[in-house]
Formats: C-alpha cells, structure tokens, sequence
C-alpha cells in the first residue's frame, strides 16, 4: 500500500508542475494573441513530440521530456542583416571583417532561423514591433501565472486546512528530545559523528520527560525563562534541579557558545545571529491550529520569496556543493536545492508516511506544489536571457531609451535588440543544463528526505 501511495504521489506531483507549466505558457500565449501577435507553437515538455495537433495557426502539443514548455511567438528578433554589412559602389553586400566572428555568427544564425519563416503578411504581427508594455506584459504572463498559482494554493492549504504551529506547554518545562552533539550554524540537520563533542544537555546526562525546576538557582516558570537564562549564561556553569519520576535531582554541567538566531521569534531568510549560551534541549508542545486567510497566505508568500531570492542568489554554490556531495566528498545538506525528481521523491514520502493522516498528507502534498510554483515564478523573473525576465529587461530598457529621445528631442533609437544578448543567453543557458543535470543526478544517488 505504501509503495502504491507512493508511486502515485510521485505521477501526482509530476502532473501538477505539468499542469503548472502549461498554464504558465497560457500566461504568454493569451497576452501575446491579445495584441494581435501570431503564436504558432504551444507545447509542454521538450525533445522528440509525443502528441500535437493543428487548431487555427497554432499547434498544440506535448514532448517527450517533461522539464518546461515553450510557445513560439513569432518575430522574437527584429532583423538586423543590414547592420552587419556595408554596400559597395555597385550595391553589393559586404560583409565587414569585424562582424565575422563567433559571437556574430551566433546572432546571424539565430536571425536567420527566427526569419526564414516569416511570411510577410506576418510583418504587422510581429513580436518585437508590439510597445514595450506590450511586451512587458506578455513575458510577465508566465511567471505571473505561477505565482498567482502558489497564492490560491497556499490561500486554500491555510485556510481549509489551517496553520499548525507547536506552542509550548504551560508552567515548568518539559524535555521533549534532546541534540546528541554539538554542532555549527551551518552543519545543523547533519548527523552527529563520534569526534563531536556532546551538548551540555546531554553531558548534565537530562533524559526526555524530565521536568526543568531551576536553573543556577531561578525558577523556571515557563519556556521563555529558560531560554533566556541559558542564553545569558554563555559558558558559564549550570546547575539544573529537575524532577524525574517523582524524585528531584540536581544536575551539573557547562553552557557553552554557540552561533544562533538572535532573535528567536526571527523566521526571515536571513536572520541576525549571534553568539549566546547553548544547553542542546527542546520543551514538550502541543499543536494549535488555526484557520488563517488571504493575507496571511501574502505574508507567508512574502518570507518564503525572500527565502527563494537569497536560495537564488547562492544557487551556484549550492549546486556545487550538491556535486560534491554526489562524489562523496561531503554530505548533502537539507537544505541543497531539488529538481522535478528530488520534489516528485518527497511527494512520495509525503503519501507514504504513516505518521501523517489524509488531511496532513494532501495539505504537504499542495504546499510543496505550491512552494514550486513560487519558485518557478521568482527564477523566470531574473533578468537574464533566456529567462521571461531578460525579455522584460530588454523591453524595459527599450522603454526607457525611447523615453529619453522623445523628452530630449532625439531621434527615435528603434525597438531593443534582445539578439545581442545572444551570447550571454547561451552562457545561461548552458549553465542551467549543467545546474539542472547535477540536480537530477544528486536526486538519484543522494536524494534529500522528507524530515521527520
């Protein structure tokens, strides 16, 4: 059963980011159309094609690899062979020695496909003669749509299903577990080695179910108090009463200093540390759920985008870091970057785990839908060819310059010409194959796990 439950979470998540990738193509194409540009392909996937079929001047259609989409909006280019020669007396081409090279050759090429099958009655349909807002608004379509998806998802995920949150038990604390080993900022989630030295929790010998009665000789009233004594105490020395099976016992141990989050209420991407005192427990809680609405659902949006902004941001790094651990040479850390296979393997475990209940398991199983699509959205918008974003870059920049000539009386600079940017376009290109292959390959070989 589990197994089945598995397979089927996985062919689940795998539809859905199907499903979210058309629509985010729908994004482009409905806007595109709407301006009365000519869209002659729309497929999802890529490589070898499957299945399509011609309606009006489009074909739609689905390809054998399910990692994006594409549609053609005819006229992407503007022509530009003119440029890249001069005439002789007798009105003949010339092609200028500085416009052979490799780069050169690249945009030419990339013209020349982008215009051989142009018709002429296309010329008003074209692309790249749309305004700049035109054009703003069609690339922006996509990922829009992606991120209008993680809202009305997360909206339904909080809302139907409700925000659960641990609150800790009232009065005098209570060990729930205890972190074996010490361990860095930037090693937590990693299991604890033998050459790791033991927290001060687990050296004072405390067990779960104790309860916490004082610390260095004040009460503990609640969680806070404790926190915030230990906190204080740096590496002093502790000593704890607590009280096991009925009996009191005193315990004596040595905070020591850790790098933590200062403030602990602090849940952004890139919290303020600090350097505090550090025991190694965690207090028993109960779960509180509560039923939260749209704004909450923006707000949840907000953090989880400034985490995917600064996850972007170290994307590089990450993944070689994923590479590494692919070899051997480290361990994967939790929080290493996935591709469709790493999220389609925690949907999985998600279905198949038995400690959660249907509920649990369908309101994870959208929101891990849901945190893909944000994603998705946020990286299409980085302002780099080939991503929607580049594009809105050039028509941006293509306003702006056109702005300029007409406030200063200058001749009108025509629209922007995204194939220059060509080279850097396959630069990106080829590294997102590379980034998106090693992802893949560490999903296989050393998958991340759905955490207990």
């Amino acid at each position: 059963m589990s197994y089945l439950l598995y397979t089927l979470a996985v062919i689940g998540f795998v539809v859905a980011i199907l499903v979210s990738i058309g629509l985010h193509e729908l994004g482009h194409m409905i806007p595109a159309k709407a301006f009365g540009g000519k869209v002659t392909q729309y497929f999802i996937g890529f490589g070898p094609t499957v299945w399509s079929k011609q309606v009006g001047e489009t074909e739609y259609g689905l390809k054998a690899i399910p990692l994006g989409g594409f549609v053609k909006i005819v006229g992407m280019l503007p022509p530009g062979a003119e440029q890249l020669g001069e005439r002789t007396e007798d009105g003949a081409l010339k092609v200028r020695k500085s416009n052979t090279g490799m780069f050169t050759q690249l945009i030419s090429d990339a013209r020349s496909a982008e215009w051989e099958l142009i018709r002429p009655e296309d010329e008003p349909r074209l692309f790249y003669k749309m305004s700049w807002w035109k054009k703003v608004i069609v690339m922006a379509g996509g990922p829009t749509v992606n991120i209008a998806i993680a809202f009305f998802v997360l909206w339904g995920v909080f809302g139907i299903y409700g925000v659960r949150e641990p609150v800790v038990n009232a009065g005098h604390p209570v060990v729930s577990s205890l972190q074996e080993c010490l361990l860095s900022w930037e090693d937590q989630g990693r299991e604890c080695r033998p050459s790791d030295k033991p927290t001060p929790a687990a050296d004072a010998g405390l067990k779960p179910g104790d309860e916490l009665i004082s610390f260095n000789g004040t009460e503990l009233t609640s969680w806070a108090v404790a926190q915030k004594l230990i906190r204080d105490n740096m590496d002093g020395d502790a000593t704890i009463v607590i009280e096991r099976d009925g009996e009191r016992m005193t315990l004596h141990t040595q905070t020591v200093i850790q790098e933590r989050i200062k403030d602990v209420d602090d849940t952004s991407a890139d919290p303020e540390t600090a350097k505090v005192g550090f025991f190694g427990m965690s207090p028993e809680s109960h779960i509180v759920t509560t039923k939260e609405g749209p704004v909450y659902a923006l707000k949840e949006m907000g953090t989880m985008a400034e985490n995917a902004v600064h996850s972007l941001l170290r994307l590089p790094v990450k993944v070689w870091h994923v590479a590494l651990a692919i070899v051997g040479v480290e361990e994967r850390s939790a929080d290493s970057p996935v591709s469709i296979v790493g999220g389609g393997r925690i949907a999985g475990e998600i279905a198949a785990h038995d400690d959660l209940d249907v509920a649990e398991k369908v309101s994870s199983f959208a929101f891990l839908v849901g945190g893909f699509n944000l994603f998705i959205g946020i990286f299409n918008f980085v302002p780099l060819l080939p991503l929607d974003g580049g594009h809105i870059a050039t028509a941006l920049w293509e306003g702006v310059r056109r702005a300029f000539a007409k406030v200063f009386r200058r001749p009108d600079p025509g629209h922007a010409d995204p194939a220059k940017l060509l080279p850097v376009a396959y630069v990106v290109a080829s590294a997102l194959l590379v980034m998106g292959v090693v992802l893949i390959v560490a999903d296989l070989v050393v998958p991340l796990h759905l955490q207990a």
